[in-house]
């Protein structure tokens, strides 16, 4: 049984997450203003059947398809919005199943630090990071979800909002982890766009997708 874990259509892509997902991906590479689809299920393999389905309903693209052990993930994009969102129908009508049941999005960690230090920065700055650098004496704001794709929708939420930098998005794994930075007051309201985007969405708890499991 196929379970669907993230859904997610986002009507333009900001110019950072854009360009981020072109350090990424191996696909074809979306630009600014494109509309994208990122789906997550379980068990991953069932992605390239969602994939194939998805390519074939609509003039979509493929910018990346992960298949890990546990999930499976895939991102397309078009400048049409409407090409988006048939091939978004497509795949969860063959699933036989709507947006809403994707699972809830489960924010596990999300935290505004002040001030950062030259250390830190350095130290941020050298691990696995694919966006821009984040300065001594900015503000950064770090965000967990779970499932992880969420974060995409959350990166692109926060650079509508506010003026902020890119550090840093993982989208793929148990948790999606996100790291932006700028100026405090562009950071606050980033974070806030982020989280209030990420609050709205409908799904279904986790703790019932649980309870169906063991009573379905």
């Amino acid at each position: 049984m196929i379970k669907l874990r993230t859904y997610i259509f986002i009507d333009s892509l900001q110019p950072q997450l854009a360009e981020y997902l072109g350090t990424v991906s191996q696909g074809f590479l979306p630009v600014p203003g494109d509309a994208c689809l990122w789906l997550e299920v379980s068990p991953g393999m069932a992605v390239h059947r969602l994939t194939d389905i998805a390519l074939k309903a609509a003039r979509v693209r493929l910018v990346q398809q992960v298949v890990e052990r546990a999930f499976g993930s895939m991102l397309v994009h078009h400048r049409d919005q409407s090409d988006v969102l048939e091939a978004g129908h497509s795949v969860l009508n063959r699933l036989k199943t709507s947006e809403d049941a994707r699972l809830k999005c489960r924010i596990a960690w999300a935290e505004v630090i002040r001030a950062i230090t030259p250390d830190h920065a350095v130290v941020i700055n050298r691990q696995d990071r694919r966006g821009s650098m984040i300065l001594p004496g900015q503000s950064m704001f770090i965000l967990e979800t779970e499932p992880a794709g969420y974060v995409v929708y959350a990166a692109n939420e926060a650079e509508k909002a506010a003026r902020i930098t890119l550090v840093d998005v993982k989208a793929v794994g148990a948790f999606g982890r996100l790291t932006l930075a700028g100026k405090e007051a562009d950071i606050d309201e980033a974070a806030r766009a982020a989280i209030n985007a990420l609050n709205a969405l409908t799904g279904v708890d986790h703790e019932s997708r649980v309870l169906q499991a063991h009573t379905g």
